[in-house]
């Protein structure tokens, strides 16, 4: 690995001389160009000795925020930079979205492994969706839950027999929807007759027992129960 330039972006003192130890004893050939403990002692370093790789904390001078202003400028001033985010910030998994949206090419969790020269080097070599052990194990779980549900839902179409308008009905009634408002969508080439004789096909179709009584949230309780319709996947059609 040939010498790069590194600046660290870090508020917190104890945690920065921590940093730098880390890249003094196990990345020799990061050279620190500078730190900064806010974006106001961030800039004048960029433009006097730009870096190839910033370590950008996300959590600066008391907001969650100000990490991701940071970021979005960083990837729009400096294309070529490569943005390693490192924060303590390890339950908001929104914060690590708006990041990688943001533009940063790996985010680091202040737990578990740290800060590693494999994941350093990794972003160096261009590599995106850098990630330390534990936002990686959270990845995963998410992974697999989202691919079960998906085959929970599958299977549920299958043995219910349900098409896309069966799930798209179920759905708007599940955000609210009138029939009347359902009928009236694009995607729905359907009048009000037809989805009323669609709800009581699908009362039918998806309770085994008496179904005498069984009205619209009913149906949509039952469609969520047996994953024929999704709580994170409920958005209206365009």
């Amino acid at each position: 690995m040939k010498y790069f330039k590194v600046i660290i972006v870090e508020d917190v003192k104890l945690e920065l001389k921590g940093t730098e130890q880390i890249f003094k004893n196990d990345i020799p050939e990061a050279e620190i160009v500078g730190t900064a403990m806010n974006e106001e002692q961030l800039w004048p370093l960029m433009n006097s000795n730009t870096p190839d790789l910033v370590l950008l904390d996300l959590g600066l001078g008391g907001s969650t925020t100000a990490g991701i202003d940071i970021c979005k400028q960083i990837r729009r001033r400096y294309p070529a930079v490569h943005i390693l985010i490192f924060t303590g910030e390890i339950l908001n998994e929104c914060l690590w979205v708006d990041a990688l949206d943001a533009g940063a090419d790996g985010i680091v969790l202040k737990t578990g492994e740290l800060l590693t020269p494999d994941l350093v080097y990794s972003v160096m070599k261009g590599n995106h969706y850098v990630f330390n052990q534990p936002i990686l194990q959270k990845i995963v779980q998410r992974f697999r839950s989202s691919v079960l549900a998906d085959n929970k839902r599958s299977e549920a179409s299958l043995e219910y027999d349900i098409d896309e308008y069966d799930e798209r009905f179920l759905r708007h009634l599940a955000l609210g929807y009138t029939k009347d408002m359902i009928a009236n969508l694009r995607t729905m080439p359907f009048g009000v007759k037809s989805l009323e004789k669609r709800q009581a096909d699908l009362v039918r179709r998806l309770f085994s027992e008496d179904a005498t009584g069984v009205n619209a949230t009913r149906l949509v309780t039952k469609a969520l129960q047996l994953n024929i319709i999704n709580l994170d996947n409920l958005t209206p059609d365009a």
